[in-house]
């Protein structure tokens, strides 16, 4: 029968032995004979007793929260990608007894991140973006805490995971440019952005893949709002630009925008992909060829990582997770549409 409200004071009671024999026991740590261990576990395990957090994580010095370092500055259509991704993280965090803590940090100001450090709120954390002067981590490396990054960095000393933008970027432009486009433009956000980088390298890759062809392209960098966007579209449609690639949903949905107003037809008139899928695009009419990753399994992933960097388990420097270019509507060429029926 399970006792309810059962404390480590009433097992040492019951069994004849103090409450530092009995932490030990649960803990693993400190010295107890084997035959002593064996009586506590088995009454533990006899009367169903879990341990309290606190007093758990007093025993084994931990304090069971794990930090979640999100971007202070990101924008509404990056929302989705974030809570499926904590989805991922919570799954495993729980089944591990661990909590989440989240700290919200920009480039400018990470105060959230360094209180929770200072105060020995975390025993690990992730980051979820890498910058090119990434202050986060520099914070994290200094403490001494584990941590795992999303994304890349060149400090080969940190556990990093990402999905595998670069070759994913390389696949869908080479793609596009199989398909006959010659005139073909991108237009990407934040150069600090380690996953930016990655992608106009997996842009540029294709080229090199495809010396044969001779048309035309155009990079545009650091656009981060819908009149940038705007101004953009209106010197590629100057120039008969037959393809506009963006960097995220965010992007591609200025550029749909910019492309209505004006009364232009996709992919009649322009073609239009993105370097990451979201439900938006999918849903879009007409939907838009972009690159789809799963964040979940990425969640999933990196706090197992991060579980298992905590337990002192050897762990992969780099993991890359896969992708799925998901070729629809917008960049169907005519030549590649199915046939109309007739009646």
């Amino acid at each position: 029968m399970e006792e309810k409200n059962l404390t480590i004071n009433d097992i040492a009671e019951a069994l004849g032995v103090s409450k530092t024999t009995v932490s030990r026991a649960i803990s693993g740590k400190g010295r107890i004979g084997a035959q002593t261990r064996r009586k506590v576990l088995e009454y533990i395990e006899t009367h169903n007793y879990r341990p309290n957090v606190i007093a758990k994580g007093l025993a084994q010095n931990k304090t069971f929260n794990l930090g979640l370092v999100l971007p202070g500055d990101y924008n509404i259509v990056e929302l989705p990608f974030f809570q499926n991704f904590m989805i991922g993280i919570c799954k495993i965090a729980s089944e591990a007894d661990y909590d989440v803590l989240i700290s919200m940090v920009t480039a400018q100001n990470i105060t959230q991140l360094e209180r929770a450090v200072a105060n020995h709120k975390i025993d690990g954390a992730i980051l979820t973006r890498t910058l090119t002067e990434d202050a986060p981590m520099a914070c994290l490396k200094e403490s001494g805490i584990p941590f795992v990054a999303i994304g890349s960095t060149d400090d080969d000393t940190v556990v990093q995971i990402d999905n595998d933008h670069r070759n994913a970027c390389r696949e869908l432009t080479r793609r596009l440019l199989e398909q006959g486009v010659g005139k073909i433009a991108l237009i990407g956000g934040d150069e600090s952005h380690v996953v930016n980088g990655n992608r106009l390298r997996g842009f540029e890759d294709a080229f090199q893949d495809m010396k044969q062809w001779k048309g035309s392209r155009e990079i545009f960098l650091n656009v981060e709002n819908h009149g940038q966007i705007d101004r953009i579209v209106e010197k590629l449609l100057e120039e008969k630009t037959e393809c506009i690639v963006t960097m995220d949903d965010f992007l591609c949905g200025g550029v749909l925008g910019a492309l209505q107003q004006r009364g232009i037809s996709v992919p009649e008139q322009v073609q239009v992909g993105s370097f990451y899928d979201s439900t938006f695009l999918a849903n879009h009419m007409p939907s838009v060829t972009s690159i789809r990753f799963d964040v979940e399994e990425l969640g999933i992933k990196t706090c197992e990582l991060l579980l298992g960097l905590l337990e002192g388990q050897p762990i992969e420097q780099r993991t890359l997770l896969g992708y799925d270019v998901r070729m629809r509507r917008s960049t169907q060429t005519q030549s590649l549409r199915p046939p109309k029926c007739r009646v």
